[in-house]
């Protein structure tokens, strides 16, 4: 009797050593593949497309200045209409062009000392603005403002208000192909590095996309944008 007790005592022993075995097995080896899931690579991958602006914004801006303030309104009006003539002939619709009201400055009006020493009291300035999806008629009617500069109207300069503008709005139809060129591009890095640590390239752990960003290529050359996307994708690595 004493004899089957030991026997049997043993017998248990045994059984709980084994348990105890196999569940440290499984949990050094549970731990040792929750460690190899921290092992991970982080790369950029790159977009980067050239592409022509679809929208030209063009103010056309002009200064005069007179005396006689009915004089000056008159000749506004005569200068705008031959801008609108010239733009017309170019190609451009009504609704593509818009006309601001001219605004007029009083040097006596404001009181300046120096007024008497000017030659005119009155000066106007009058705008108006192109805007259309005709880039390549604005490029070449700019071209050709020397028309309008040989039938007296001097231009402003390029300032801030005169300022050509060149847009590119059709960001939504080149985004997808782009973010898949630079998730292709930051694979392509992930495997580069995993070959060279003698590892294998797993999924995905975690991604994001950077901002698009739209820039003129240089600035002689306005009209052509450069869009630029970069993603962050961070793999997981495995023996």
């Amino acid at each position: 009797m004493k004899n089957n007790r030991i026997f049997e005592s043993c017998i248990l022993g045994l059984c709980l050593l084994a348990g105890l075995a196999l569940v440290g097995y499984l949990l050094s080896n549970g731990l040792l593949q929750f460690k190899s899931l921290d092992r991970t690579v982080a790369v950029k991958g790159l977009s980067e497309r050239e592409v022509a602006a679809d929208v030209a914004i063009w103010p056309i801006r002009y200064s005069e200045a007179d005396n006689d303030l009915n004089r000056l309104f008159s000749t506004i009006q005569r200068k705008n209409e031959l801008i609108v003539r010239f733009l017309k002939e170019k190609g451009f619709k009504d609704e593509e062009l818009s006309l601001s009201a001219p605004a007029i400055f009083d040097r006596q009006g404001q009181g300046y000392a120096e007024t008497n020493r000017r030659e005119f009291r009155y000066s106007g300035t009058s705008a108006i603005t192109v805007y259309t999806t005709n880039v390549s008629a604005v490029r070449s009617a700019m071209a050709q403002l020397v028309e309008l500069g040989k039938m007296g109207i001097a231009f402003s300069g390029q300032d801030y208000e005169s300022k050509m503008e060149y847009l590119f709005t059709k960001l939504n139809d080149v985004k997808p192909g782009m973010i898949e060129e630079a998730t292709k591009n930051a694979r392509e890095v992930a495997e580069r590095f995993a070959m060279d640590s003698k590892s294998k390239l797993g999924k995905i752990k975690r991604a994001s996309q950077g901002q698009f960003s739209i820039a003129d290529r240089d600035s002689n050359t306005p009209h052509i944008k450069r869009i630029r996307v970069v993603s962050t994708i961070e793999y997981y690595l495995s023996d």
